[in-house]
C-alpha cells in the first residue's frame, strides 16, 4: 500500500518547508496541511517572484495536484480569503485544486482579541505570540468550544457563533484592553460567506481513499519541532502539535500509513520571539548572519535571532520524528564566514551531555563547539554537487556523520532551481 510523506521543520520554524514542498510538488497527487494557521509563512520564489502562503498549503500552485487543509489546521476567514484573491491576481485557479476539512476549526475576531489581550498582560513575561488568535481557538478545540468549518453550513452557525463571541467578551473583561470588534467582525462574517464556495470535505475519508487508490500523499507541517506544545521549549511553543505525529491526528492518517518523514533545517539556527536558544549569537556576527540571510518573520516581519546549528537539538528533533532523510536549508548564507561553529554538546549544571534536555535556559547551560572552516566564497550559482567547494562537502559529512541519517537536498538560495539533490 502507498504511504504518505510527511515533510516538517526540525528546527524553531523558518527553515524553507515553503520551498521545498513547491520543490517536491511535482512527485505526489496531494498536499496536505495538518496543523497551525496563519502564524505560518510559507515562502515560496520562482520566475522572480516571491509568494507568501499562511494556511494554504504550498503545492498551490502545480495546477495538477490537490491541496488539502486538514482538520489540524486553524483558519482565520480575513487571511484566508486575502491569500485566495492573491492567488486570482497571479491567475492560479485555486477552486478545483483546494479542498478543505469540515472539521478544521475557525479563528474568530475575539480569539484574535483575546490572544493581543493575554500577550499585552504578560508583560517582559510574554512567550513572543504572532497575535493571529492561534492558541485562543486551540484553546477553545481542546475545551470543546470551537467552530468548525463545518458549522458555517449548519442553519444554527449564528447561533452558535453568538455564543462563544459572548464567552470571549466576558472573558475580555478581566483584561484593560481596549479593543473595536464591529469593523473586523463584518469583515469576518463577509469572508465567511467566500469559504463556503470552496470545497469543503470530509478529509479522513478523501485521504483514506486516495491511500487505497495509490495516490502519493505529501503531509506538510507548519512551524518547527521545538515548537511543538509537548515536545518543544515548553512554555515558549505553538499551540499544535508541529511533529510527525501530528500529521496522523491532524490529517486522519493512520501511524502505519506514514512512510518517509522529510526533516528540512537551516544550515545555522534562526528563532522568532522568546524562549531559549542555546547557540544565539547576539553580537556582529549574529547580526551578519541575520542581513545575509534576511531573516525576518514572513508573517510578523519580526527580525529573528540567529546562531550555530546545534547538534543535540536537531537528533532530538529526528528522534522524536522519526526522520528518514535531511533537507538542509540555507547553506548560502554561510558564505561570509571564515570559520564555523557547529554545537556538539552542552555543559549543563556543570556535566557535559550530549542531549536536548529539560531546561535549556541560558543559566543552566553552555553550549560546546566544534570549529570547522568555511567555504567563504558564494554557493547561489551552484547546479550540482560536483561543484560543492571542499568545506562545504566536509562540513555536510560532519553532520551526517553526527546525525546518522543522509542529507539528500541542499539549498543554495530562495528559488526553487537554487535547490540542489545529493547523490547517495
Amino acid at each position: 500500500m502507498q504511504k504518505a510523506a510527511v515533510l516538517l521543520g526540525l528546527q524553531w520554524g523558518d527553515e524553507g518547508k515553503g520551498k521545498i514542498v513547491d520543490v517536491l510538488t511535482p512527485q505526489y497527487d496531494i498536499i496536505a496541511r495538518f496543523q497551525g494557521g496563519p502564524n505560518a509563512g510559507h515562502t515560496l520564489e520562482f520566475d522572480g517572484i516571491k509568494h507568501v502562503l499562511h494556511t494554504i498549503p504550498s503545492g498551490i500552485f502545480h495546477s495538477n495536484v490537490i491541496n488539502v487543509i486538514g482538520n489540524g489546521v486553524v483558519i482565520d476567514p480575513i487571511i484566508f480569503q486575502k491569500e485566495l484573491l492573491k492567488l486570482e491576481e497571479r491567475g492560479v485557479h485555486y477552486q478545483e485544486r483546494l479542498f478543505i476539512s469540515r472539521k478544521a476549526h475557525l479563528i474568530l475576531p475575539t480569539h484574535r482579541i483575546l490572544d493581543a489581550a493575554s500577550e499585552a498582560s504578560k508583560g517582559a513575561a510574554k512567550i513572543g505570540s504572532t497575535l493571529k488568535g492561534i492558541g485562543p481557538t486551540y484553546m477553545d478545540k481542546t475545551g470543546r468550544n470551537g467552530l468548525r468549518i463545518g458549522d458555517i453550513l449548519e442553519n444554527n452557525f449564528d447561533l452558535k457563533y453568538n455564543d462563544l463571541k459572548e464567552k470571549h467578551l466576558k472573558m475580555l473583561q478581566q483584561f484593560n484592553f481596549p479593543f473595536d470588534l464591529s469593523a473586523i467582525e463584518e469583515e469576518w462574517l463577509k469572508s465567511i460567506e467566500w469559504i463556503k464556495k470552496l470545497t469543503i470535505i470530509d478529509s479522513e475519508h478523501y485521504l483514506d481513499n486516495a491511500i487505497k487508490n495509490g495516490k502519493k500523499i505529501l503531509a506538510e507541517g507548519a512551524q518547527g519541532s521545538l515548537l511543538d506544545i509537548d515536545f518543544g521549549s515548553y512554555p515558549f511553543v505553538t499551540s499544535s502539535n508541529t511533529v510527525a505525529a501530528g500529521a496522523c491526528t491532524g490529517l486522519g492518517i493512520a501511524p502505519n500509513r506514514i512512510g518517509d518523514v522529510f526533516g528540512i533545517f537551516k544550515a545555522y539556527c534562526t528563532r522568532v520571539g522568546s524562549g531559549p536558544f542555546p547557540t544565539e549569537l547576539d553580537d556582529d556576527m549574529g547580526e551578519a548572519m541575520r542581513k545575509e540571510g534576511n531573516e525576518f518573520g514572513s508573517t510578523t516581519g519580526r527580525a529573528r535571532r540567529c546562531g550555530w546549528l546545534d547538534i543535540p537539538a536537531l537528533k532530538y528533533a529526528c528522534m522524536i520524528n522519526g526522520v528518514t532523510q535531511l533537507y538542509m536549508m540555507k547553506a548560502d548564507v554561510l558564505s561570509i564566514f571564515e570559520e564555523i561553529k557547529i554545537c556538539t554538546s552542552y555543559r549543563w549544571k556543570g556535566e557535559v551531555i550530549n542531549y536536548f534536555p529539560y531546561d535549556c535556559s541560558p543559566e543552566q547551560l553552555e553550549p560546546l563547539y566544534t570549529t570547522l572552516p568555511g567555504w567563504n566564497q558564494p554557493l547561489t550559482h551552484l547546479q550540482n554537487e560536483q561543484d560543492f567547494p571542499t568545506a562545504l562537502q566536509q562540513y555536510i559529512s560532519f553532520i551526517e556523520e553526527q546525525m546518522e541519517i543522509p542529507i539528500t537536498l541542499v539549498s543554495v538560495g530562495p528559488d526553487r532551481k537554487q535547490t540542489i539533490l545529493r547523490q547517495q
